[in-house]
């Protein structure tokens, strides 16, 4: 049998409980309560975004983890108050209070942590390097995943790159939006986020960009002969088609 050098490939969307995919992505009168349950039977992994905007119980972080099948992966977006700071150096205790919060009771649910920049936070190669010290490798025994999403130019640039890679930490590549694309690969995983979706397509890209993403999405997982995870969201756009995108390009890559 030829040994695969092809990464494991998952793809969602960014969170589930969103009012328009009631009717169009989760069938008409469908129990809210199971939304993440129809939503996980279908997509490969989401993006939890509401640690994003505040805490979430250890007993949300369980039941996530018990409604979702055995080999789903959930990212999670980390706390805005880590990120959305002048002075990144100064988050340890707010990384340390996240990590403490429940999300390892993901357990091997757990996939990378995306760690979001506002687009007006440049580049201070000093603070920046400062933060990425703080991210730990483990947390109650679990191996983590860490990607910057960078959405300032500043950032476009070999030694941020370089900086990342020194410290295992991937860079979320921004595909189809304003933001600058960083597409240096840093780690064994890459962290990527669509947001071209479009209201006029039926499942948000034509078909042919659909096989087009498929085929790159692949390259990805074996890029540089290296077996490479890949986790992709398809955020905002048109954002009511985006489980449709999703679901699509999953068929295609098989």
């Amino acid at each position: 049998m030829k040994k695969t050098t092809r990464g494991t490939i998952r793809v969602g969307v960014g969170g589930w409980n969103y009012a328009p995919w009631r009717g169009t992505f989760y069938p008409a009168k469908h129990p809210q309560s199971q939304e993440l349950q129809f939503a996980s039977s279908h997509l490969t992994s989401i993006e939890i975004n509401s640690t994003y905007y505040g805490s979430q119980k250890r007993a949300t972080f369980i039941k996530w983890h018990e409604e979702t099948p055995q080999d789903f992966v959930f990212s999670v977006k980390a706390p805005r108050y880590a990120t959305n700071r002048r002075v990144l150096a100064e988050a340890g205790a707010t990384i340390e209070r996240f990590l403490a919060s429940g999300v390892t009771e993901l357990k091997q649910k757990l996939g990378p942590i995306n760690w979001q920049f506002l687009p007006t936070k440049t580049f201070d190669p000093t603070d920046c390097e400062a933060f990425l010290k703080l991210l730990p490798k483990q947390a109650d025994g679990i191996a983590l995943r860490h990607a910057i999403e960078a959405r300032h130019e500043s950032f476009h640039t070999p030694e941020f790159v370089a900086m990342a890679r020194k410290h295992g930490v991937a860079i979320v590549r921004a595909l189809d939006s304003q933001y600058p694309l960083i597409e240096d690969a840093t780690t064994p995983f890459t962290y990527a986020r669509v947001m071209g979706t479009e209201e006029k397509k039926p499942l948000g890209y034509s078909t042919s960009d659909l096989d087009r993403w498929a085929e790159r999405v692949k390259a990805w997982a074996s890029e540089g002969k290296v077996r490479r995870d890949v986790y992709l969201y398809f955020i905002s756009g048109h954002k009511v088609v985006n489980p449709q995108a999703a679901m699509a390009l999953i068929q295609r890559i098989g």
